[in-house]
């Protein structure tokens, strides 16, 4: 069997790319290293409750494109983000709004919470800021970063805030209301039937082949198709000659719980730094404690998360976008120039993206492909 077109990577990238190949009649082949489509977002039913195996997937965008494609395949709920932060048996609102200001200072008006910030920035004497640490203070002052944080950032990371960037934290979203929407974006929720039934919808009309590393027969299967598009890690499809792209990776302990509500909420991030795992899921409440079929769920599933660093056998979840590894991707981008290959995707562009980035991009390079503008020659990163 010849196709025109071989993905490796049966992600949300890789399946969007497929399903407008195969909605204009071209022939698809998908290879997956693991064992299940859907990559990051896979869910999976325990119980009656769909359960996100690699971490809390809430879908947020304004792109009206994104939205309506998506909406051909699945029904999205309405559920919408509202994270809470536990620090030493005190809850605060996310994100940073009145609530937030309310519970921190005792503060009911905006005037009242900008002036606590003011002075404490102030006081901290930073006029430009050059790290995280620096950059978080200037936004939300001392109190907010030294709770809510200074003891996240540094376990997500593994590293002190003093030496990370400053951009990490840049569009932390900072609200002088009563709003705790933590996306606040037009369009918010989840598939009712989960990210692997939406994955399985876009990827109709292709041939999915799993447990299959295209890295390990990449030869076999180079020859089998016109053009290749290579979603996994760039510095792995060249054998990290340059050295190892770094990566933050995470780790899950996932119980089933003899109980009707274990926190109350589906996400609880834990900003203390002598607590190990940095939130807490409790998956139910993504569908708001109901079945599929819309009957109360008895049990739970909660799910505790660890940041670890990342070696080989891990999951890549975030690169660490700085300023050395950022130049050891453009040495990898440029020896992919000239290549019989395409790469895009989280992985293949060492870039975080949220979930209808990832569309918005697979849909825009489907259109260049179909219409001859893009080739595996280019120079830029058309993914």
């Amino acid at each position: 069997m010849h196709y025109d077109y071989l993905i490796a990577g049966a992600g949300l990238f890789g399946a969007t790319v497929a399903r407008e190949l195969t909605d204009a009649g071209k022939k698809v082949l998908v290879v997956e290293k693991r064992n299940h489509i859907g990559g990051n977002a896979y869910t999976e039913e325990v119980d009656g409750v769909m359960v996100h195996r690699y971490g809390a997937h809430i879908f947020h965008t304004n792109d009206n494109e994104v939205w309506a494609f998506l909406n051909r395949f699945v029904t999205f709920n309405r559920y919408t983000n509202s994270p809470v932060a536990l620090y030493r048996g005190e809850l605060f609102s996310l994100p940073f709004n009145m609530y937030t200001f309310h519970q921190m200072w005792g503060v009911t008006r905006p005037e009242d919470a900008r002036r606590i910030i003011a002075e404490q920035v102030k006081e901290a004497g930073i006029d430009e800021p050059s790290n995280l640490e620096e950059q978080a203070i200037s936004l939300v002052g001392t109190d907010i970063y030294e709770k809510l944080i200074r003891g996240y950032t540094e376990k997500q990371w593994g590293r002190p805030c003093k030496e990370l960037p400053a951009f990490i934290i840049r569009r932390l979203p900072v609200r002088f209301t009563y709003d705790n929407n933590y996306f606040n974006a037009r369009h918010q929720g989840i598939p009712e039937e989960g990210y692997t039934v939406l994955t399985e919808r876009l990827l109709e009309g292709s041939e999915v082949r799993l447990n299959t590393d295209y890295l390990a027969c990449r030869e076999e299967l180079d020859a089998m198709a016109d053009t290749v598009l290579f979603t996994g890690p760039i510095d792995a499809f060249f054998g990290r000659c340059f050295g190892k792209l770094e990566y933050r990776s995470l780790r899950f302990e996932t119980e089933l719980l003899d109980t009707d509500n274990y926190q109350g909420n589906a996400v609880v991030n834990y900003t203390d730094s002598d607590v190990p795992w940095i939130r807490s899921i409790e998956h139910k409440w993504f569908m708001f404690g109901k079945d599929r079929q819309g009957n109360d769920i008895p049990g739970t599933v909660v799910t505790k998360e660890f940041s670890v660093p990342w070696k080989d056998g891990c999951e890549p979840y975030y690169p660490v976008n700085d300023e050395k590894n950022n130049e050891l991707y453009r040495r990898y981008r440029k020896l992919a120039d000239g290549q019989k290959v395409l790469f895009g995707g989280r992985l293949g562009s060492y870039q975080y993206y949220d979930m209808d980035q990832v569309v918005a991009r697979g849909l825009a390079l489907a259109r260049q492909l179909l219409n001859g503008s893009v080739s595996c020659a280019d120079g830029e990163d058309p993914c």
